[in-house]
This record gives structure tokens, sequence and C-alpha cells, in this order.
């Protein structure tokens, strides 16, 4: 309150941020990754994780950031051709890709397939 006893009232800013709205992803029905279903159930068993491991220790560098000429840890055995729950293809050849580069350079290109 000031000096003449009535209080002033508060300014609003415009938000700045966008709403994405319907930009989010969202998982379409009959998808592979059907909620609910355990990583086994889409094929990360135990085979899984013996073949993951093998690909790490014989590959350690992140594919992608190799190409940059950048020397990065892998963490991840990824399918080179998206298997989308196809059991053939997730039998097929693996790449070891940094976290980094999995979630951004390799998910950019499987949007654009």
């Amino acid at each position: 309150m000031r000096g003449n006893g009535k209080a002033r009232g508060l300014v609003t800013l415009k938000p700045r941020v966008q709403l994405l709205g319907s930009r989010l992803p969202t998982m379409q029905p009959g998808s592979w990754r059907t909620p609910g279903m355990g990583s086994a159930e889409r094929g990360y068993t135990y085979r899984w994780q013996k073949r993951r491991e093998a690909q790490l220790s014989e590959h350690p560098l992140c594919a992608y950031c190799d190409r940059k000429g950048i020397v990065t840890p892998a963490t991840i055995a990824d399918h080179i051709t998206p298997h989308r729950g196809n059991a053939a293809l997730f039998d097929g050849p693996l790449q070891s890709l940094c976290t980094t580069c999995h979630s951004s350079d390799k998910a950019r290109e499987e949007t654009m397939k």
C-alpha cells in the first residue's frame, strides 16, 4: 500500500513461452511401444543385454561423434535400421552412440524416414 491507503494492482507480463499444443509427440494406437508393455516384451531380454554389452565393449566410442572427429564414450547400442517391433530387424546390425547423439541426430534421422 502507498500513502493514500489504496492497494496497487499487480502488472501481468505477457507470456514469452509458446504452447506446443498438438506438436507434442504421442504414441500412435497400435504402436509397438504400447503403454504397460515391459521391456522384455519389446525384445530387450537377457540376450539383448549381452548383445548390448558386447557391442559397447567392441565399439566403446560414439559412431556419430567419431565422424565429427570428437571422442565420446558410447552408452547406447543402437539399431542402425529402426526395428519398430519387427523381430527380424531387431536382430540387425548395431552401432554405438552417446546419449546426446541418440536423442538428437539419430532421432531426427528416424523422423525423416
